[in-house]
């Protein structure tokens, strides 16, 4: 594929990464950011991409990356070292007030998810923890199917559980 073709098919699927990106950072200047660093990435590593694959699952992907790095790298950077004998961690919190609704949130969500049944809890929960599929329905010895359907059900159920929650805090 030419650099030109590779080009235009990039800007084909240009509509669903910005919602994507929209999606995931839930903030519109972030997800411009986003975009942009994928399609860069997109285009700086086209030699990367092989012809006879799909396209757009090798852009969604880059931007999943991308976003998970950056999520990673702006965590990290509010992490300071305590310089004390026993080297604690510290998250630095910017307003104390934010950080107690955001402990009061964090806590309602993990009941929602500790509340699912086993069946579901524990392949969500794996998921949430950064495992792939494949590697959940090795673990628990299920079909890829049945762990991508119990993660989906779970999904249902916690945004059913939490609507109040989601009206309330957007």
């Amino acid at each position: 594929m030419t650099a030109l073709e590779f080009s235009y098919q990039v800007s084909n699927f240009s509509t669903g990464l910005k919602s994507f990106a929209m999606s995931l950072t839930q903030n519109r200047e972030e997800a411009k950011d986003l975009f942009q660093e994928t399609v860069l990435k997109a285009l700086k590593y086209k030699d990367k991409f092989v012809d006879s694959t799909n396209l757009k699952a090798w852009l969604y992907t880059i931007m999943k990356n991308t976003f998970i790095n950056e999520y990673r790298r702006n965590r990290i950077s509010k992490t300071m070292m305590d310089s004390s004998p026993n080297s604690y961690l510290l998250n630095s919190v910017a307003q104390p007030t934010i950080a107690a609704e955001m402990e009061l949130n964090v806590q309602e969500i993990n009941k929602s998810i500790v509340s699912l049944e086993e069946e579901y809890r524990v392949p969500f929960q794996l998921f949430v923890d950064g495992f792939k599929y494949k590697e959940i329905a090795d673990e628990l010895n299920l079909p890829i199917g049945t762990v991508k359907s119990r993660i989906f059900i779970a999904r249902q159920k916690l945004m059913n559980d939490l609507k109040d929650f989601n009206r309330t805090n957007n």
